[in-house]
């Protein structure tokens, strides 16, 4: 299998952690070796989290280098244009779950957040195949992270990667108690 770089990106409390402990386990799962870290930094105050996934054998560093991932992941709408921005590889991927979560220079009027349209002109100017996701009646937004990987299951753009194995990887991660509200998110997700 060809190497592999997938950057995942969010801020703290939308379950980044959950997403890339779901996906090393479904890559593995699929026969893939995976390098993996996570830089937590300012999660508990809202501020950027991301994670850095590496499939292939020969890979030396978890790190995944600005210009080279050939997939984007991301949970909300700015964090995926900065990602596209910085991290992107022309003609890669970028999934993502549109929703906005201003941070505080947005709010406070010093600088602008990305619509749709300027995403869309981004993802042109590299060639990348964008792909929003958006779940109506959603009774719990932490779960916008298992939306995600249900539709990620079914893209098609990580080699032998199959629902099932997301899928089973859900069900060792996530908590008996909330097991059976994330499947849902994730087959609503899968089929989008």
């Amino acid at each position: 299998m060809k190497p592999m770089n997938i950057y995942i990106s969010g801020v703290g409390g939308q379950g980044i952690g959950l997403l890339s402990e779901v996906l090393i386990l479904a890559c593995q799962a699929a026969g893939h070796t995976v390098h993996g870290c996570d830089t937590h930094g300012l999660a508990q105050r809202g501020g950027i989290v991301v994670s850095h996934l590496r499939l292939g054998d020969h890979v030396r560093t978890p790190r995944v280098s600005p210009g080279t991932a050939d997939l984007v992941v991301s949970l909300e709408r700015l964090e995926a244009y900065r990602a596209m921005v910085t991290m992107l590889k022309p003609g890669a991927t970028v999934l993502y779950y549109d929703t906005v979560y201003e941070p505080i220079h947005v709010r406070m009027g010093q600088a602008t957040y990305p619509n749709r349209s300027e995403l869309e002109q981004a993802a042109a100017v590299r060639k990348a195949r964008l792909v929003p996701v958006k779940l109506e009646g959603m009774a719990d937004p932490r779960m916008q992270n298992v939306a995600l990987l249900g539709r990620l299951s079914t893209l098609g753009v990580i080699e032998g990667l199959e629902m099932s194995h997301v899928e089973n990887a859900l069900r060792e991660v996530v908590p008996q108690r909330a097991i059976e509200p994330n499947l849902e998110i994730f087959a609503r997700a899968a089929v989008l």
